[in-house]
């Protein structure tokens, strides 16, 4: 008998992600959307409007902010698994709507798992928590493992703290199959337009078709522990196929710079990012983040997993990708001025 899972933030970079990886595995997955007045389904349009894929992605609204919906959503379905990977994500902006961020990373989180908690009561179910390397904020240990004290930094990296804590209690208080997957940034060729690697391989692209002359960021020292989001998500099942519920560092090892990212961005295109950037202090967050580099050895030794995409090959991915949009972009805007 096939698994179902239910997926929220199913519509984002690693939902769509997971959603391909778990139908590919048997599931039948069901994504969490909130209603709106545009279609936001982009990301896995090709795995939603196939009606003869069997087993299939099924769609339901909802919100992570109504926990009574939510609740009659998971007892409905009764899935298997339940994915929290839903939040007010950006950074930067959790600085602008700091409440908005805590009540969906934070809240959002608490309500999945009391609905979870439900339906523990009658059916098994487990549950993955999205939880973020920035909860490590100015680091107090390098690298950070899952034992590292969190100084969180911003609020949304507080939000992601209690979401944490509270799956922890809720995996010891009731017993339940709930994790946290603690992974260090993790990008691809889906990411959101306003998160800085994407920004700057979109950015790239239209410089190298004449589509755009500057590109402005903001702290371009900042270092990161830069993955691939396809190999992340395989992660976040294996969490939940352990034996016992934990709690897991996801990263690759390894620190670059925003400066580096740049230079294997613009270089890959044969143009030198120096006479593109410019840095703009609009993009600066109040409290800066400097350093976050992950030890994944727990990962790799109870798991089996580690990271198969280095930066250079997760850069080059993004850069042709965004090329070829510029460069589509660019035939259209011709053809346009030619009719």
């Amino acid at each position: 008998m096939s698994k179902s899972a239910l997926i929220t933030g199913i519509t984002g970079q690693d939902g769509s992600y997971l959603a391909e990886l778990l139908i590919e595995k048997g599931y039948t997955v069901h994504g969490l959307v909130r209603r709106s007045s545009s279609f936001s389904t982009g990301r896995i349009d090709h795995l939603y409007q196939d009606p003869h894929r069997q087993p299939k992605l099924l769609l339901h609204y909802g919100d992570l902010t109504d926990g009574q919906a939510l609740t009659n959503l998971v007892l409905e379905l009764q899935p298997d698994e339940i994915y929290n990977l839903g939040a007010q994500s950006h950074v930067r902006v959790s600085f602008d709507q700091p409440v908005y961020t805590l009540q969906t990373v934070g809240v959002g989180a608490l309500n999945v798992l009391e609905a979870a908690r439900l339906l523990n009561r009658t059916k098994p179910v487990r549950v993955y928590q999205a939880s973020s390397s920035e909860m490590y904020g100015d680091v107090l240990e390098v690298p950070q493992r899952e034992t590292t004290p969190f100084n969180p930094q911003s609020p949304y990296a507080c939000a992601k703290v209690f979401a944490f804590h509270q799956t922890v209690n809720y995996r010891h208080g009731y017993d339940m199959f709930a994790c946290n997957g603690i992974l260090f940034n993790h990008e691809s060729e889906r990411r959101g337009e306003t998160f800085v690697t994407r920004k700057i391989t979109r950015a790239a692209g239209r410089i190298k078709a004449g589509l755009q002359s500057k590109l402005y960021l903001g702290n371009i020292d900042a270092k990161r522990d830069w993955g691939y989001a396809k190999d992340y998500v395989d992660a976040m099942w294996r969490i939940l196929q352990h034996d016992q519920p934990d709690d897991f560092v996801i990263a690759t090892g390894k620190t670059q710079s925003v400066r580096e990212f740049l230079s294997l961005v613009f270089g890959h295109l044969d143009l030198n990012w120096e006479d593109y950037v410019e840095i703009d202090p609009r993009y600066f967050r109040p409290t800066e983040v400097e350093l976050l580099l992950g030890d994944p050895s727990k990962a790799a030794e109870k798991l089996g997993w580690t990271a198969t995409t280095d930066l250079k090959q997760l850069a080059t991915i993004m850069t042709d990708h965004d090329l070829e949009l510029a460069q589509r972009e660019a035939h259209s805007k011709t053809f346009s001025a030619a009719t």
